[in-house]
């Protein structure tokens, strides 16, 4: 592995073009740009006991005890755009905990579910921590990815965000694309494209496969577990009964321009540091599991 004091993308100058870049492209865009307190933008799942928030409104906070954790959902659903928030993790021995941060069609784990996952997986002290991601299709999933981060996400805010247009999907950790995936410009089973999502995020006890595969149970004498957010914001078009009209690909958003189709030249070397330093599991890369791998494998994030 590289050495991530000299290598990491958060110290090159071309990790800070790419910044710049996407601010740029966010303040001249022409859509709707949602920012706000949580009253504005989110309603609260289940559990309101186990949300709190600062006393100016700007940070919430979700806890996990060992009754039950807690969870929020956006007022509007989305299809398509740039969806971000920082978020503090768990801090200490979080082992069995995951706090989830997702788009989702549906309001439960139903069948027919699209779905885009941000997955942070708890830790014993002093282990990695792991960022697992997912997409659903028609409520398969099963595209898995797991990635180290290269800072510790319980110290301090860290942004997170996901880049949705019918090209391409892209998971970002403070602006470096951690994963891309693509879509082949067809119909098929694998990219969704069709569904307005709402976005979530929850804090929850999955100490069955968490933490090296349900072997490290959650220490309930750590309880409460409790993750931070503030920022949220979302560039994006929102959905309108029967059929919004920015959601066609008129390339009149920031997010739907041919820039956005494909990764910078500046994020290509962000994200090909990823894939040498940070990949711990690509659904892809699982011949044991899938003897035939998906049509998506075959689909290069580099184009």
């Amino acid at each position: 592995m590289e050495n991530k004091a000299s290598s990491s993308p958060l110290k090159s100058s071309h990790h800070i073009a790419a910044v710049i870049i996407i601010s740029l492209f966010i303040s001249s865009s022409a859509t709707s740009l949602s920012k706000g307190n949580f009253d504005n933008n989110f309603d609260i799942m289940w559990s309101k006991e186990h949300f709190n928030t600062s006393e100016d409104g700007q940070i919430w906070y979700l806890s996990l005890d060992k009754e039950t954790g807690c969870g929020f959902q956006t007022k509007q659903r989305y299809r398509f755009g740039w969806f971000s928030m920082k978020l503090k993790l768990v801090g200490g021995d979080s082992a069995g905990v995951v706090t989830a941060y997702y788009m989702c069609s549906e309001n439960g784990a139903g069948p027919t579910r699209d779905e885009l996952d941000f997955e942070f997986l708890g830790n014993r002290t002093g282990q990695p921590f792991l960022i697992q991601t997912n997409i659903y299709k028609n409520g398969t999933g099963g595209r898995e990815m797991r990635h180290m981060l290269w800072y510790d996400p319980t110290e301090d805010f860290h942004t997170y965000s996901i880049l949705w247009n019918y090209h391409q999907i892209v998971f970002y950790a403070d602006q470096v694309p951690l994963r891309v995936f693509k879509n082949n410009g067809k119909p098929n089973n694998f990219f969704p494209d069709e569904k307005p999502m709402y976005l979530f995020s929850s804090i929850w006890n999955a100490d069955d496969w968490a933490t090296r595969g349900g072997l490290e149970k959650t220490d309930w004498n750590k309880a409460p577990f409790v993750s931070s957010y503030k920022d949220f914001s979302v560039d994006g078009c929102q959905w309108e009964d029967p059929y919004p009209p920015c959601v066609s690909t008129t390339t009149e958003n920031w997010w739907d321009k041919y820039a956005a189709w494909h990764l910078s030249d500046s994020q290509k070397l962000d994200f090909a540091w990823v894939q040498r330093n940070l990949v711990i599991y690509d659904y892809c890369q699982d011949t044991k599991r899938y003897s035939t791998l998906p049509e998506e494998c075959s689909l290069s994030p580099w184009e």
